[in-house]
């Protein structure tokens, strides 16, 4: 998994497309105790090397930024790597964070790692935790216990319990996998459920309310009843 964070990353900032215009006017250091008492004030910009023990804010930020014990918090935007027991980013984000709480209030792009792990807006990459939690759109790979996606979801869902609310394509492998929208793919678990089927699921309970496919399970339930609406072992629609 570290290694496929490190290789997202620099593939990432081997795209000219994901990076961020470099402040000319942000400092290139930044050294701090806790907001106020750091070297560059809060409402400037740094772009190089960010050093903190408690709790540093900037406006933007861009190169490598360390809070050990503390939180790193950017109220614009951040590029980079992000390591603390709290990673707190108000804007878009690309890059890698590293943390018990890692959070992006738009965009991100690249590797979210944490405990918790949420981005508020669209995530292209890699998102890691014991809770993963996006609200627009996802696309790529969500890995945790625990994995929530609200807006439309295309990618891959390993975890114990894999929630997603909007349209999603392509595969869920989980103890509980749970589609709120239309699912395309493949279904993996104990039970499945899929408002609307098209492709496979595989468990020991699959639910949908309208398939187009194959369900393989002890119990298979297709509330469009097309041509069943439940058999054991097998049933299908298409």
């Amino acid at each position: 998994m570290k290694k496929l964070g490190l290789l997202t990353l620099v593939a990432l900032f081997a795209c000219p497309g994901f990076v961020l215009a470099a402040d000319v006017q942000a400092r290139p250091i930044q050294l701090s105790i806790y907001n106020p008492v750091q070297m560059v004030p809060d409402k400037e910009s740094v772009n190089g090397l960010s050093l903190n023990l408690l709790y540093v804010v900037n406006q933007d930020v861009s190169g490598l930024s360390i809070s050990f014990p503390g939180v790193n918090s950017v109220k614009g935007n951040f590029q980079g790597f992000q390591w603390g027991l709290g990673n707190w980013v108000d804007g878009n984000a690309f890059g890698w964070q590293e943390g018990l709480v890692s959070r992006a209030g738009r965009r991100f792009v690249g590797w979210q790692d944490g405990i918790v792990s949420v981005t508020e807006g669209d995530l292209t990459g890699l998102q890691t935790g014991v809770v993963t939690w996006t609200e627009g759109f996802f696309h790529g790979w969500q890995a945790g216990l625990v994995n929530f996606t609200r807006g439309r979801f295309v990618g891959l869902q390993t975890g114990a319990v894999n929630v997603a609310l909007g349209e999603s394509t392509g595969a869920a492998f989980g103890l509980v996998n749970y589609a709120d929208g239309m699912f395309t793919g493949f279904q993996h678990g104990v039970v499945n459920y899929a408002a609307v089927m098209h492709g496979f699921q595989l468990g020991l309970v699959n639910v949908t309310k309208s398939l187009d496919g194959l369900q393989i399970g002890l119990g298979n339930y297709n509330g469009k009843k097309e041509p069943f609406e439940f058999l054991p072992i097998v049933n299908w629609s298409f």
